[in-house]
């Protein structure tokens, strides 16, 4: 198998979509917007810095899964990318993609956030494989925890090998903005620092990794 992997939020996005979904939703008068802002953005600092519990920030994020049906949800999601998301989608994240597909190389998009948030993201990017924090769910309804092991940092690592299953992995290129995702860019044969924070952009220098612009 090549492999290609690719991170979502400021790699194929202009922006974060977890932080983005939170404003969303405060924007939308769906939440408190004092105690929602305050706390959204508490967690996006410490995301950035490396410090982020991810259980913790995603059981404040399905809070507000476990309030509404699946329906509901579906629809303001799809209100969410019309009004937020697709105007975010970097076109040179499209231009990736295809040159893998072109390739026949296998493609997963692979990211921190809930898979509620990010599915349907990858998949507006022609993303059908995905690997992502998931959102615990009981006969169909949502139950405001995590279901196995986060995928942030080092368990990018652990949720990819369970993806693989045993499979035999050739080449691979990893695509990534944040240092948080050092651990997935050294595992893979190609890294790729997309428009990278400070501290991947150091780590790239040293590693000699590809540094790629995105934004424009």
């Amino acid at each position: 198998m090549k492999l290609a992997l690719f991170d979502l939020d400021h790699t194929l996005l202009n922006t974060d979509s977890d932080h983005s979904w939170g404003e969303f939703l405060v924007g939308e008068g769906l939440v408190d917007a004092v105690r929602h802002r305050h706390m959204n953005d508490q967690f996006y600092e410490d995301y950035k810095a490396g410090q982020l519990d991810p259980i913790a920030y995603n059981e404040f994020v399905f809070e507000f899964l476990t309030q509404h049906d699946n329906a509901y949800l579906s629809e303001l999601h799809d209100l969410f990318m019309q009004k937020v998301i697709r105007a975010q989608m970097r076109p040179k994240g499209f231009a990736a993609i295809q040159h893998h597909q072109e390739q026949g190389h296998a493609i997963v998009g692979i990211t921190a956030t809930s898979d509620f948030i990010t599915a349907p993201i990858f998949r507006a990017f022609g993303i059908t494989e995905i690997i992502a924090t998931n959102a615990e769910m009981v006969d169909g309804k949502y139950t405001g925890k995590v279901a196995g092991v986060p995928c942030y940092q080092t368990g990018k690592l652990t949720r990819l090998e369970q993806w693989l299953a045993g499979r035999q992995v050739d080449e691979s290129w990893a695509y990534s903005d944040s240092i948080n995702d050092r651990f997935l860019l050294e595992y893979a044969t190609h890294a790729i620092a997309v428009n990278p924070d400070d501290r991947l952009e150091k780590l790239a220098i040293e590693n000699h990794w590809k540094i790629e612009d995105w934004s424009i």
